[in-house]
């Protein structure tokens, strides 16, 4: 049984033995390829939490009323990124073994793979929900194919054809383009435009899903403090119906990612991290 995290996030307090979704971090950002910072982006959000109501208007659900345990922070090597996703695995499984929703806070986006290592091996099905600014789908980054520039096609290397859906990307090179374009994933730029016909075809299938929610999505106008901000992004509103949207497929691990607290002073970013986490707790309960 894992401990209780001693600050946890907002209404995330309920045991473990309890709680239907159970928070992990992962303060990891070695492979940032621009701006770092995104590994303190879990305690921050933690720490922010507490400016916020555990009632949202949005979806009329409260907090207080579900079980949620907050299992604190991995502590994980910086200088292995192969052993820090082996640890990020090995807590996903443990999530999944008791038959609870693993919900990742990030750190860099490459966080994500360990936890898809883990999920596919529960669930041979699995598709994923992929929000982001940025396609995710070099082979390499400057010769490293653990990057949080490569994270997607490492995901696609255990999924396969057809399984990973984008939105909102905005930001990649040609060959990533053209590797989405042959069929590899299903890419739509810009918005969440075809979400909505994605997850009825996987509800309708009852198809396992991973949700990952990399906050650059967001435009940097509203959510700065990230390491590599891509300017025409979604607003707050379009984030949280693509949220609502997307939980109504069977969704059975998640994550949100890349926010880098000290790369927005104003503290703004964090708030809108830690309103997007709620928002996404709620939604899947």
């Amino acid at each position: 049984m894992l401990a209780p995290n001693v600050e946890t996030f907002l209404g995330c307090d309920a045991s473990y033995e309890s709680a239907s979704i159970v928070l992990y971090g992962a303060p990891f950002d070695s492979t940032t390829s621009f701006r770092p910072g995104a590994r303190f982006g879990p305690p921050a959000m933690r720490h922010e939490s507490f400016g916020l109501e555990t009632y949202s208007p949005y979806q009329e659900k409260d907090l207080a009323d579900y079980a949620i345990f907050d299992s604190g922070d991995l502590e994980l090597c910086f200088g292995s990124s192969e052993l820090a996703l082996s640890q990020i695995e090995g807590r996903a499984a443990e999530i999944l073994k008791d038959g609870k929703l693993p919900l990742l806070l990030g750190g860099e986006h490459l966080v994500t793979l360990g936890a898809v290592r883990a999920v596919v091996k529960e669930y041979s099905e699995l598709h994923i929900l992929h929000f982001d600014a940025h396609a995710d789908l070099r082979e390499d980054y400057l010769g490293a194919r653990l990057s949080h520039a490569c994270v997607m096609r490492r995901c696609h290397e255990l999924l396969g054809d057809g399984r990973i859906h984008q939105f909102c990307i905005r930001s990649g090179d040609r060959e990533e383009f053209r590797f989405a374009k042959a069929g590899h994933t299903e890419l739509s730029t810009f918005s969440f435009q075809g979400l909505e016909e994605s997850v009825a075809a996987l509800k309708a299938q009852n198809t396992p899903v991973y949700l990952t929610i990399d906050l650059d999505c967001l435009d940097p106008s509203l959510f700065p403090g990230t390491g590599t901000p891509e300017a025409g992004g979604v607003t707050f509103p379009e984030l949280l119906a693509a949220i609502e949207l997307a939980a109504k497929a069977k969704i059975v691990a998640a994550d949100v990612n890349e926010l880098a607290p000290m790369l927005d002073a104003s503290g703004a970013s964090t708030a809108v991290a830690c309103k997007v986490l709620r928002e996404l707790m709620l939604a899947l309960l």
